[in-house]
């Protein structure tokens, strides 16, 4: 066996073993192969993933769980702002109280209003896809004006009570007894108050805004074919938290107006699950949610090549 001269390897005799390996070249067990270059992946590449996964959370969490929400009018005043010329109130709208159980007395909803009741507001619509899909967005995140048949009104009476107004004292009873509204603000003339008394059926609300002067709520539509009232199922959830303005920020309570410990123990329960989820806008939950596929991502490049 012989080496040429150009220093290549020898010619291998036909019967005869090839030459062992040079110990430069061999690699021992305990040696690992050298592992391949990295293809290192630009943030610019993952940001269209990231942005879909934030999306698509921000969709369920605002589907299932909550949903900010612009106060568009000044029915609720002053509970919640929403006068010309003010800074609205930004809500959050919690819709896990009512997995479980129906709306209470008291309770701040936002709901879907029957297609007999009047916009409070007008709103300018999108005339095409994409600005409507900013419109979607900014609703998502309470930035942009709810849609017009979206209202914001309180729970008064719920479905087999007999609601009416009024007493000798000018206040709304409910089955006979008079309710206790602290959150009243300007009320309407005793003499134009009277309405009812109207039996709520199973299944429907009485609702009626804090502004009882300048809400256009149950008493205004006694007379379409629900006698007034909202469906349980058009109700979108319960008004829970102020978001914005800043100085604003804080729970929406659920007061006793009509003095039973029921009424007082779901309020109570249905503002510790409102405190607890409703404190971080859908948005925000998805884009936390995507977090976990960029580190799985990393991980996965990172990872050595098997062998």
């Amino acid at each position: 066996m012989s080496s040429d001269r150009s220093g290549g390897p020898a010619d291998v005799v036909p019967g005869e073993d090839p030459p062992p390996e040079s110990s430069a070249r061999r690699r021992l067990p305990w040696q690992r192969r050298p592992a391949r270059p990295e293809k290192k992946t630009s943030l610019l590449r993952e940001l269209p993933v990231l942005l879909v996964v934030a999306f698509v959370l921000a969709l369920l969490v605002k589907t299932f769980l909550a949903q900010a929400f612009f106060i568009p009018s000044g029915s609720m005043e002053q509970t919640l702002h929403g006068c010309p010329g003010c800074t609205g109130d930004r809500v959050l709208v919690n819709k896990v109280p009512y997995w479980f159980g129906d709306p209470e007395p008291g309770d701040i909803v936002v709901f879907q209003g029957p297609d007999t009741w009047v916009p409070e507001v007008e709103i300018s619509e999108p005339s095409n896809w994409f600005t409507g899909a900013l419109l979607w967005l900014g609703r998502a995140v309470g930035v942009a004006p709810p849609s017009e048949d979206d209202y914001v009104k309180r729970v008064i009476a719920v479905g087999g009570q007999t609601v009416q107004c009024c007493d000798a004292e000018g206040r709304v009873t409910v089955d006979g007894e008079p309710l206790d509204e602290p959150y009243i603000h300007e009320n309407t003339p005793i003499e134009t108050r009277a309405f009812g008394p109207v039996t709520v059926p199973e299944g429907r609300l009485w609702v009626m805004g804090d502004h009882r002067s300048a809400s256009a709520d149950s008493r205004s539509h006694v007379g379409d074919r629900y006698g007034g009232t909202i469906a349980v199922d058009d109700v979108i959830g319960k008004a829970a938290l102020i978001v914005w303005p800043i100085d604003r920020f804080g729970t929406l309570e659920s007061p006793d107006i009509q003095g039973t410990e029921a009424a007082a123990a779901g309020s109570a329960a249905g503002s510790a699950v409102g405190g607890t989820v409703g404190q971080v806008a859908p948005l925000g939950l998805g884009l936390a949610g995507a977090v976990p596929v960029a580190v799985w991502n990393r991980d996965r490049r990172l990872r050595p090549p098997p062998g």
